[in-house]
Parts: structure tokens; sequence; C-alpha cells
């Protein structure tokens, strides 16, 4: 058993800001899946939205953020981060993060469903900047401890105690080491989930190899209710290459001019499907324009290209996207770039206050873990490390002004192991890890329909016996906890789809294409 003050579960945006916030006067562990870096923060291409540019509003930037989300956003808490923004720029200014500049100021650029150019950035790879510098303020914290290599399996509650507790408390984490193979309980008197969002449940997507939403489901099978699991975002442009999975083309290659192509007609299709936005549309719209072409047409992909832009220009902006690019044998300054569209953000998740808090106490959540309002049916673009860093602190400072009502943990009982024994079978865990990714996309996609997602609830409820009675039998390993949260993730996806019946923002079902006149959010319990 390690204990600390404050437990984190995960090391990117959200967790690090909650930890730096913290560790001036508490102990801090935060627990990493992977490595330290491997989180979705350190992917992330395009930038940080912020009212920065003279003739822009917050008034602006909210009302962007809700045209986004199809009106379902809580407006109360998209005031409270957009409002907090600039001051969130700032902080990563002083730890060092290199933003692009242009005539002694901050470069910004444009993106999708954007009405001002207010996403700072640092060159095509904003994400990594931010993960570097707040990792390396954190490393040198002397109350910050950090763990990599620590997969989070379940949270330790009220019903780990030794002497047992229905209260629903959370008391920390029980996580397996990947170097020993054994299973330790991490406690604290506040806990933190900043586990990123469920991508992988899907067979393409942009998000790294440990997005398999794990923090939601440990939430939802603590008792935590989860929201708006429907509106997965998918990416309008990933590319399309055999040997290369999950590279995205960031959404500023559109804001700074790039235009999407038909590769058989050589016309540029958003013309058809929204003449005044054009490529600068929400992503919902340009991803479903996508496949809608690629559907109507036959083709594996679609074209995006800015080689009308001088090749100097191309370069300055997308350095890496090009350095990439080349070494595949796409010349971007002069060539057309391939893309299809990937699953990228999940929208939905636990359900947290404006403090960050969730239903159970002393469990805590930021990030793409969860759903705060802010998103609604669709997130606009570079609003996810903003909510990061906006709730981050925002739990950081309801834990501190609290914490004389955060009981120490009590004695949790240790992670049991006397009825399991090594599998022989692993083959099991990547058959059905393949069949959900497969069926979650062929199913749960950009369209839906009622037949799709019932089809993908029956093969749900087959594998749930299967895996329930694997994890029952045999020792936990890293791909068996990824593929029990993913099974679970899937579940919540396809129970909150079958609920909705309209079609909004992210949720696009052809049984029921119009919109309702009246926004709710999907609010399942456990």
């Amino acid at each position: 058993m390690t204990d600390s003050d404050v437990l984190i579960v995960g090391s990117g945006a959200a967790g690090l800001t909650a930890a730096l916030n913290l560790a001036d006067r508490y102990r801090v562990t935060v627990l990493a899946k992977g490595a330290l870096n491997e989180g979705s923060t350190a992917w992330a291409q395009g930038g940080i939205a912020a009212v920065l540019e003279p003739g822009d509003t917050f008034a602006n930037h909210v009302e962007d953020t809700m045209v986004a989300g199809a009106g379902l956003n809580d407006r109360g808490v998209v005031e409270f981060v957009v409002e907090r923004a600039p001051a969130a720029i700032e902080r990563l200014r002083a730890l060092g993060v290199p933003f692009a500049e242009e005539d002694g100021a901050l470069h910004l650029t444009r993106e999708g469903g954007h009405s001002h150019r207010r996403i700072v950035h640092v060159a095509d790879a904003t994400g990594w900047a931010v993960q570097v510098a707040l990792q390396r303020a954190a490393e040198a914290h002397p109350n910050i401890t950090l763990v990599p290599d620590q997969v989070a399996i379940d949270l330790a509650t009220g019903r780990h105690e030794e002497r047992y507790s229905g209260a629903g408390r959370v008391w920390g984490v029980y996580a397996l080491d990947r170097g020993t193979g054994t299973v330790r309980v991490h406690t604290a008197r506040a806990t933190i989930l900043a586990t990123g969002g469920a991508g992988r449940t899907y067979l393409f997507s942009t998000a790294p190899r440990g997005a398999t939403g794990d923090g939601i489901a440990m939430a939802w099978r603590a008792g935590a209710r989860i929201s708006n699991m429907e509106f997965m975002q998918f990416h309008p442009t990933c590319l399309y290459n055999l040997e290369v999975k999950n590279f995205l083309i960031t959404e500023a290659v559109r804001g700074e001019g790039g235009r999407l192509i038909n590769p058989v007609t050589g016309k540029r299709f958003m013309t058809y499907y929204d003449a005044d936005r054009m490529e600068l549309a929400p992503r919902d719209v340009v991803a479903r324009a996508i496949d809608a072409e690629i559907k109507r047409y036959g083709l594996d992909y679609v074209h995006l290209d800015i080689s009308h832009q001088p090749p100097d220009f191309v370069r300055g902006h997308f350095p890496n996207i090009y350095e990439k690019l080349i070494g595949l044998g796409i010349d971007m300054t002069t060539q057309p770039i391939p893309v299809v569209p990937a699953q990228h953000y999940t929208c939905g998740g636990i359900v947290v206050d404006r403090d960050g808090r969730t239903d159970l106490p002393g469990l805590y959540a930021a990030g793409e873990c969860t759903q705060s309002g802010l998103h609604g049916a669709n997130r606009l673009a570079s609003n996810s490390l903003l909510e990061c860093f906006v709730y981050g602190e925002a739990a950081a400072a309801h834990i501190a002004a609290h914490w004389d009502e955060l009981p120490p943990p009590p004695p949790i009982r240790a992670w049991d192991e006397s009825r399991v024994t090594d599998s022989d079978e692993e083959v099991v865990i990547k058959q059905n890890w393949t069949e959900i990714r497969r069926f979650m996309w062929n199913y749960v996609g950009i369209v839906r329909t009622t037949k799709r997602l019932e089809r993908a609830r029956h093969r749900i409820r087959m594998l749930n016996e299967e895996v329930s009675d694997y994890y029952g039998h045999f020792r936990v390993t890293p791909d068996l906890i990824e593929l029990r949260n993913l099974l679970q993730t899937a579940e919540l996806i396809v129970r909150s789809a079958l609920h909705r019946h309209e079609s909004r923002g992210l949720h696009y079902t052809l049984d029921y294409p119009q919109m309702l006149e009246k926004a709710e959010d999907t609010v399942l319990v456990p």
C-alpha cells in the first residue's frame, strides 16, 4: 500500500495541472498507465483556444462553443471555462511553453467552428510542448511523486475497507505494476481521475494506444453517473496510409486554407454540404460530408490539398506534418494528402460539477474522461486542452478549500489473487479486443441506425459473459484490464445512443434525422 494526500490517475494536461496546483501544500502521487508522456496530451497537434485577438470577445467564444455543441452545452460552464482561458495561457507561458509568435505577439490561427483567430499553438505539436513543460515542472517539485507503468484496475471504495462500508467514498485505486506484475493499492484523502478518453473502442482512432476508457469504466463500476457517451467526435482528417495508423492531420491545415477535394471528380465538395463555412464547418459536419463522399463514390479516402499556398508557408506552419509526410513519399507543398475520418474525442464521460466533483465522495475528475457541460453534442476545436487546465485547477482548488472535510483513508484490503491462475489463453483477449473495435466502427460510427445499434448491443451482451468469466478466473494483465474497460465503455456508448431519439451534433441516426426542440443530456445511472 502507498499512501499520499492526493492521488491523481493520469499524467497528461489535466492531471499534471491539478498536481502542480496542489503540491505546495500537499503530498501528491501521479500514476501513469505507461510512460509519463504517453497520454493524449502529447499527441495534440492543434492548439488551445483563448480570446486574445483584438475585436474578439468572450461572448463570441461562448457562442461558437454553443453552436458547435448543438445547444446541449451548459452555458454557465462554457462561460466559466472561456473566461479562464487567457490566464491559463499565461501560466503555460510562465512554465516555458514556447507558443508561436508573430511581430512580438502570440500567433493565432483559426480552426473549424471559430468566428475569430484564437488558437495559440506551438507549430503543429502544441500538446507535446505542453506535456514537456508540465512534466518538467512536476518532476522538479519535491511534493510530487510520478509513478509510471501503473495500470489502474478499479477504484478502492468503502466496499474495500477492512471494516466494510457502503458509503461509496473513494479512497484511491488498485493498480497493476507492469514492472513487478503485482497489484498495489494507492490510497489518498482525495482522488482525481484524469485518465483521458475512450478512442480505442473504435477501429480507427487518432487516440493513443492507452485510450481505453479506464476512468469512465472505473467510475461507473464504483457508482458514478455517466453522461452523453453517444457523442463520439470523429476527426475529419486522419492520414490514410496502410503502414502508418492514427496520424492526425490537424484542423489548422484547413484553417490556413486547406481544401477538401473528391479525387474522382476533382471538385471541392464542401460546397455541397455547407456552402457558407466550407472546410471550416464544425467537425461533425465535415466528417459526415467526407463519409458521404466516400460511400457515394466507393472511395478509400478523399484529398486534403494545401499545395496552393506558398511552400515556405506550409513548411513553416506544419513542420512536423510536413516531415512525416515527406518520409512517406507525400510532399504536401505540391501534392494533396489522402485523408479519412477517425474517432478523435470522447465528448461524454463522468458527470462532474464546476469544481470537478463526481457523485462519489472523495472522487474528482478532469479532462476528456468527464462530461462537464462544456462540449455539449460536439466539441469545438481546441477547447479540449483548455478544459484540462481549467478543471485541473478547479478540482485542486476545491480539494484545498475543503481539506478539513476529507478524512484520512481507513485500512483497505489488499488485492485478493487466491482464487485465480495465470492465463494460458491470451488469444481470447486479442480476439475480443478486435471484435469490439470492428463492430463499434461499423455499427456505432459516424452515421447510425437503430438496427445497427441493436446488433452492437447483442454482441456486447455475449462478450460481457465471456470477459466476466475470464476476469474471474485469471490473474489480471494490462491487456485484460483494458479489454474489460473497453467493453464497459462500448456498452455505455451503445446504451446512450439507443436512448437518444434524435440527431444532434455528433450523434446522427437515419431513423431519427431531425433534432428535437428541447436539448437534454443522456444520463446513465448505475
